[in-house]
Formats: C-alpha cells, sequence, structure tokens
C-alpha cells in the first residue's frame, strides 16, 4: 500500500514567526532599556517597575495596532491585484493563458509545454494559478492582519515581562545589572530559539540579537546616567 507523505515545509511558518520573532525581542529590548535607562537615573525600584510596567501595556497596545494597520494595508494591495486579475480573466483569457505561459518559459519550461500546464492550471482554478504565479500571492504568506496583531501583541508582552521579574527579584543596588544581564541572555535564547524555527543557521541569529540588545540597553543607561547627574 502507498502511503502519501505529505511534507511540511518551513515557509508555512513565516507569516507568525515574523510577527512572532519582532514582537518578543521588541518587548525586552524596549522595556529592559527603558527600565535599564530609568535605574540608572538613580531612580528608586518601585519607579523603575511601574516604568516597566507601563512600557509592557504601551509597548503591547502600539504593536498590535501597527502590525495590523500594517499587514492590513498589505492585504488590501492583495485584494486589489486580485480583483484587477479577475477582471483581466473576464476580458481576455488567452492573454492571460499566454502572460502564465511566459511565466513558466521563463523558469525553463518548453513553449508547447507551458502553455499546456497553463491552460490546465487555469481550468482548474484560473485566480488561483495567476495569483500564486504572476502575484506572487498564496496562503502561505497572505496577509492576516488579527493573526499578525494578536501575536505581536502577546509575544511582546511575554517579552517585556521578563526583565519586570528580574527587577522585582533583583537584591537592592543591582537593579540595573540584574535586567541588562537577564534580558541579555533571554534576547540570546530567544535569537537560537527563531533560528531554529526557521530552520536557520544558529550562531549568527544568536549574536545578532543579543548584540543590537546589548548596544540599546548600553544607549539607553548611558542617556539614563547622564540626565540622572543632572536633575
Amino acid at each position: 500500500m502507498n502511503h502519501r507523505q505529505q511534507e511540511r515545509h518551513l515557509i508555512n511558518r513565516i507569516g507568525w514567526l515574523r510577527a512572532a520573532v519582532l514582537g518578543a525581542n521588541d518587548g525586552i529590548i524596549s522595556t529592559a532599556s527603558l527600565m535599564v535607562g530609568v535605574a540608572t537615573a538613580a531612580t528608586p525600584s518601585g519607579t523603575v517597575l511601574i516604568t516597566g510596567i507601563a512600557g509592557l501595556v504601551a509597548g503591547s497596545m502600539s504593536m498590535a495596532a501597527g502590525e495590523y494597520v500594517s499587514v492590513s494595508s498589505q492585504a488590501d494591495t492583495e485584494r486589489a491585484d486580485l480583483a484587477r486579475e479577475s477582471r483581466e480573466l473576464a476580458a481576455d483569457r488567452g492573454a492571460e493563458v499566454k502572460e502564465l505561459a511566459d511565466i513558466y518559459v521563463g523558469r525553463g519550461v518548453e513553449p508547447v509545454l507551458a502553455v499546456q500546464v497553463a491552460e490546465q492550471l487555469m481550468a482548474k482554478d484560473a485566480l488561483a494559478a495567476h495569483a500564486r504565479d504572476e502575484l506572487g500571492v498564496s496562503e502561505a504568506i497572505s496577509a492576516n492582519p488579527v493573526q499578525a496583531a494578536l501575536t505581536s501583541a502577546a509575544t511582546f508582552a511575554s517579552g517585556a515581562i521578563l526583565p519586570i521579574l528580574a527587577a522585582f527579584f533583583s537584591p537592592k543596588g543591582i537593579l540595573a545589572a540584574t535586567v541588562f544581564g537577564v534580558s541579555l541572555v533571554v534576547l540570546a535564547a530567544l535569537g537560537a530559539i527563531g533560528a531554529r524555527a526557521g530552520g536557520a543557521e544558529i550562531l549568527k541569529p544568536t549574536i545578532r540579537v543579543a548584540f543590537w540588545g546589548a548596544i540599546a540597553m548600553a544607549v539607553t543607561a548611558g542617556v539614563g546616567a547622564l540626565i540622572g547627574k543632572g536633575v
């Protein structure tokens, strides 16, 4: 008996993976940077925690709204392109067959076979064939605004809570250093997890995420220290 094995490709993860990694990274870096900056300004630990919580709430809402608007714009563009393609199919199907066949010829298919493939695919679902091969729109990468917004908000909050917890349990006098160190370790781990989930090499993404996170926190700490001396 022949068993059909369905392959699972990593490209199917690209939509939610991008939003998840972006949200968690931003949650950790922005919240930790805020807290480290406020802490180095010689601010009481209670104020640092309030700053972190405010950053978590504001950042989650901002990420959700921004991602929803951005991905909605992408979805609007996809719908407009599909509507135009549908009109072109209704107006001149023969030209659309040739257009699709030319795409296959450009990929190395013989002209006669390319026409046959285009006709057969269009006989099944003409709009889907053109959406996939002409416009580059498929189910795997199609814009989903609600999914992207919810994922960004949730992952931002899950990332932002970590430096807050680090500050809450930090010994007195080393709050800024604790938040910095814990956040850096988590960022490195997140970079490795994101690379592994996407099927990429692990070392470079891990170093990249940790490096830029350290830069962001260090710069904010410097600004906080300068402001603390001046007020």
